[in-house]
């Protein structure tokens, strides 16, 4: 296996460990990525109208 599988492999696993022992801090974590992807898109589209 090259290095880029094992990476895929143990990141996977962590997140599944971290799901599963801690759902309700999962649940957050992701909740916080989506808020934040969010308002991002928003900026970037408050952006382009302001360009038009």
């Amino acid at each position: 296996m090259n290095a880029k599988k094992i990476g895929i492999i143990v990141g996977v696993a962590f997140a599944l460990f971290f799901v599963i022992s801690q759902p309700q801090a999962s649940a957050d974590l992701v909740l916080s990525i989506l808020t934040i992807l969010g308002d991002a898109a928003a900026s970037v589209v408050e952006f382009i109208r302001a360009l038009f």
